[in-house]
């Protein structure tokens, strides 16, 4: 299929979203797939509002790249942050990086960054939009373009799921569309900055996020799927 064909299906999925399930929201995380999505939705379908998980480890290069798309596209991003009483003792408790000692305590500082966000921001929505591909990781291969999300109560959409990872840069180079200067220096994947790191040719793309970890294990919680 090519990269046109892809570009009209994901028109149509969003058009059928936008009028079956609105008020549809963009969880925007300003990956490569996400600044994609920007531009398609910014075109053909305004209504849909986007916002982001700004969990306060961010790389530079991110904060500056929201600034930059806001001011592209004339739009305003709504951002969501952590509560602090609950980062405060999280760090008390374990310390500023206490993610890197264990695999629960991981999970921890990304449920309090990004998971309880994440259901505050789809409060009230009708579906969600996210920039997940399938083969990006093996926790996203059973994922669906269209599927309803138990934990949050609303209807997830993943347009991009079936694109190549040439597909999305084709995307951005054909259509000039900002994106993240980390890309440049070899990171693929890319999330708070003491969890992201490059990675090599060869390496797999999300090699580079939470690389002490088994990939089975590689997921922040906010897109793991319910096993049947």
């Amino acid at each position: 299929m090519s990269l046109n064909q892809k570009i009209e299906n994901v028109k149509t999925l969003l058009d059928m979203v936008n009028k079956n399930y609105a008020p549809v929201v963009f969880a925007n995380s300003f990956g490569a797939e996400d600044m994609v999505l920007t531009d398609l939705i910014r075109r053909n379908f305004p209504d849909i509002s986007m916002f982001t998980l700004d969990t306060k480890r961010l790389p530079k290069e991110t904060l500056k790249l929201m600034k930059e798309i806001e001011d592209h596209y004339s739009i305003e991003i709504k951002t969501y942050f952590p509560e602090s009483s609950a980062v405060e003792e999280y760090i008390v408790n374990n310390g500023i990086n206490g993610f890197y000692d264990s695999i629960a305590l991981r999970k921890t500082c990304c449920f309090i960054r990004k998971v309880e966000p994440l259901k505050r921001a789809l409060k009230d929505k009708g579906a969600w939009v996210t920039g997940l591909r399938r083969d990006q990781a093996l926790t996203r291969k059973d994922l669906e373009e269209s599927e309803f999300d138990v934990d949050n109560g609303l209807q997830k959409i993943s347009p991009l799921l079936n694109w190549s990872l040439p597909d999305v840069w084709a995307y951005i180079k054909n259509a000039s569309v900002p994106y993240n200067a980390l890309h440049d220096q070899g990171y693929s994947s890319i999330g708070c900055a003491p969890c992201t790191r490059a990675i090599t040719p060869g390496e797999d793309i999300r090699a580079g996020r939470w690389w002490w970890e088994n990939p089975e294990t590689k997921e922040c919680g906010l897109h793991l799927k319910e096993k049947k």
